[in-house]
């Protein structure tokens, strides 16, 4: 049986890279640039960063940032008229997951028409023509979306995020610049973070896993407990330089083999209260790692082993679940998170609407351990 990965082209990886920006792309033979960011990173001064390199450059470039944290079909289809009347031949993104996200669907849509009502591009995406260039240059350290060929959209009408997976979208450089994630606010820093543990251990314990992306999230789960609380905590420019290769690292594995069922919950966390993402991971990833612990407690160990528990080796399988999930809720609390899922406005009544909608994403079949309805129910109460 054949296994398909799939990689960015070019990326660039240290403070002070996003230098490489006019150079890529006047030797590329773009002309006009959409750049894609938000209201908060311009005010903040991080997105300047990147448009005082393009005005040096003498890079004409017009600015759309008009979108939510959980970006909405609305946003990406504003984005898009920006696209075309600014007449731009290039896409730079410069944000986290949700303006990369945004510019990604922009992206597609651009080279592929047929498919502007946006919704259709759920799941896994037929899009015939590769998206419009896209440059990535992510501000925060946890979503990876500059080197997956996943974004995630949602569709207000059925308050639901769509999980749009498209080797088409992949943006054709990623430029890795730690320095654009120095400012971030540590409540952000934390939750990225903790999205991209989240990201890599899902990774690693997914039905799909295999050697290649097994070897990118296990070196990611030791760069983000060796650091995550050091680029939080000390804003340490070191452990941030870290954690932005950790995110990148464990999104080159599991773009390629899928993740689980934290992603199918806190999915409609996101699409019905607004949670941001991460914070979403977050607060589940304790509780479905005890549920998934019944099927996976040897990966479970493999890790344990890698941070610091060889003990791990001589544990018994329940002492190895007990272990592993205090050590993430451990870390989580070093960071500041400990909220519940009551925290994101969730109530008793809504579970099992949030049960259904967890049954349909597509996260779900990539889970080590079979979920039913039922088993949804039981882990968002628990996680209250």
């Amino acid at each position: 049986m054949s296994e398909r990965f799939v990689l960015n082209e070019t990326s660039y990886f240290g403070r002070g890279s996003r230098s490489e920006l006019a150079n890529e792309i006047k030797s590329r033979g773009f002309k006009k640039v959409l750049l894609v960011t938000d209201e908060a990173l311009i005010n903040c001064g991080v997105a300047g960063k990147v448009t005082d390199i393009l005005s040096k450059a003498k890079i004409p470039f017009k600015v759309y940032s008009d979108i939510k944290p959980n970006p909405t079909v609305k946003n990406v289809l504003d984005g898009l008229k920006v696209c075309k009347t600014a007449k731009a031949d290039v896409i730079v993104a410069v944000g986290g997951g949700s303006v990369i996200d945004t510019a990604k669907g922009i992206s597609i849509i651009m080279t592929n028409p047929e498919r502007s009502d946006v919704v259709s591009l759920n799941g896994l995406s037929n899009t015939t023509n590769k998206g419009m260039p896209l440059i990535a240059l992510p501000t925060t350290h946890g979503t990876a979306a500059e080197v997956t060929i996943n974004y995630v959209i949602t569709d207000e009408t059925k308050q639901v995020k769509m999980v749009c997976v498209d080797p088409h979208d992949i943006p054709v450089l990623a430029i890795v610049d730690s320095e654009l994630m120095e400012t971030l606010p540590k409540s952000t820093a934390a939750a990225t973070g903790l999205d991209a543990l989240t990201h890599a251990v899902e990774g690693y314990i997914t039905k799909g896993h295999n050697t290649m992306a097994d070897m990118f999230h296990m070196r990611a789960i030791e760069l983000i407990f060796e650091n995550l609380s050091k680029a939080v905590n000390e804003k340490d420019p070191k452990a941030i330089e870290n954690m932005a290769l950790a995110q990148y690292i464990a999104g080159m594995g599991f773009s390629n083999v899928g993740l689980g069922i934290v992603h199918s919950m806190a999915h409609q966390l996101g699409a019905i209260y607004d949670t941001p993402h991460g914070v979403a991971n977050a607060i589940l990833l304790p509780t479905v790692m005890r549920f998934n612990g019944v099927v996976c407690a040897d990966r479970f160990r493999e890790i344990l082993c890698h941070i610091g528990r060889p003990d791990a080796r001589n544990l018994n399988d329940q002492d190895v679940i007990n272990t592993f999930v205090w050590m993430i809720q451990e870390l989580s609390k070093s960071v500041g998170v400990t909220q519940t899922v009551k925290d994101t406005g969730c109530r008793e009544e809504d579970i099992e609407m949030l049960a259904e909608k967890a049954m349909q994403d597509p996260c779900k079949p990539g889970n080590p351990r079979e979920v039913t309805k039922e088993d949804f129910i039981k882990l968002y109460k628990e996680a209250m």
